[in-house]
């Protein structure tokens, strides 16, 4: 099984991450052009883990602040070469193929077979290191701690996006990716829920408690951008 994936990556190889960006507007462009979506509704890679093979191992992913932070799933119940239980952290593939598209760090939303996973690592020619981490929103302490991480990556030009990512891409990184357009891209608290709910491919029943998180959220004064920023890393919307 390592070998088909050692296999699979070498011929998957499409991009590796060798530029330095000069500025803020230059790394949202980069990425924006790169995966070719501009909304935060358009996906990049689908339910199968299919649509830019560049990036497979992920599924559902979507663009949350361009540049910055993706939100999606992982790919393990469809995976082609390495099928497994989908109560999954990302699949080795879709952890190196973040790294050589120039990803600084994935977090994964649960706790679920995390201790067995690859922690750091590097793209195919060993010039940039992604971290795998670990956080599962228990409170808001846990949330700033990813407020944190995307903030530091707005802030520096040549650090690379952040995927943050559960089993399917629907609720957990949905929810994170409500409170940073809240936080980052002046959503109401209305349509930030309006885009978890619609962005869940049709399973947004239940689930109270993230939807109370997303109604009753309000922006943090530490975290606050200029507009000029805003208007660069901010995607479209469908949702009025």
């Amino acid at each position: 099984m390592t070998k088909l994936i050692i296999i699979y990556l070498f011929f998957n190889i499409s991009f590796l991450f060798a530029v330095n960006y000069s500025t803020l507007e230059n790394k949202a462009n980069h990425y924006k052009n790169k995966f070719k979506v501009n909304c935060v509704e358009d996906k990049i890679t689908d339910n199968f883990g299919n649509g830019f093979e560049s990036l497979y191992g992920t599924r559902n992913m979507r663009p949350i602040l361009h540049g910055i932070a993706y939100r999606g799933g992982a790919n393990n119940y469809y995976h082609k070469i390495n099928k497994r239980d989908n109560k999954n952290p990302l699949p080795i593939d879709g952890l190196i193929n973040l790294s050589n598209l120039g990803f600084s760090e994935s977090v994964y939303l649960y706790s679920v077979n995390f201790d067995n996973s690859m922690k750091d690592v590097y793209n195919i020619d060993s010039t940039n290191l992604l971290y795998y981490s670990q956080n599962s929103l228990n409170n808001l302490n846990e949330i700033k701690e990813i407020f944190k991480k995307v903030k530091i990556i707005i802030d520096s030009v040549n650090k690379g996006p952040i995927y943050l990512h559960c089993w399917n891409g629907w609720h957990q990184s949905g929810m994170i990716a409500a409170l940073l357009l809240i936080q980052f891209c002046d959503y109401t608290n209305t349509k930030a829920l309006k885009y978890w709910e619609l962005n869940t491919d049709g399973a947004s029943s239940g689930y109270e408690k993230i939807k109370k998180i997303i109604k009753e959220f309000k922006p943090i004064n530490e975290f606050k951008i200029d507009q000029n920023t805003k208007e660069l890393i901010c995607p479209c919307s469908k949702i009025e």
